[in-house]
């Protein structure tokens, strides 16, 4: 399990926080000012990159949080067998099984390159090229 640890007040929409044990992206973030006996507070909601799934947390705003290090890799489509993807890596010319994304079914051919993430063990396919 490849992390980072940051604190919340880092975050930015857009970017990517482990909630659950899943690689989530971040859709909003929104902090409430310290009270007279509080710290501030950040809301975060994310959803997550291999199951779409929304999640949310408030947590004070210097906690510590582990965000994933997602591996982006370009990847040569070699054959096509019902809703998996088979896959050669361009750099290690590793072959993969990937599950076709609903939508990119009918850009995705054989012979076509993609762009696919690596993170926390699992990979998708995010696009064409």
């Amino acid at each position: 399990m490849s992390t980072k640890v940051v604190e919340i007040k880092t975050l930015k929409v857009g970017k990517y926080i482990v909630l659950g044990g899943e690689a989530s992206k971040i859709t909003s973030l929104t902090t409430s000012s310290p009270g007279k006996h509080g710290a501030a507070k950040a809301r975060l909601e994310a959803v997550g990159i291999f199951d779409n799934q929304k999640r949310s947390i408030v947590k004070p705003v210097d906690t510590k949080v582990d965000i994933p290090i997602i591996d982006k890799r370009v990847g040569q489509v070699l054959s096509i067998q019902g809703n998996n993807v088979q896959l050669m890596d361009m750099e290690n010319y590793e072959t993969l099984d990937l599950p076709m994304p609903d939508e990119l079914k009918d850009e995705i051919t054989e012979g076509i390159e993609v762009d696919y993430i690596v993170a926390l063990g699992n990979m998708k396919i995010m696009r064409t090229k």
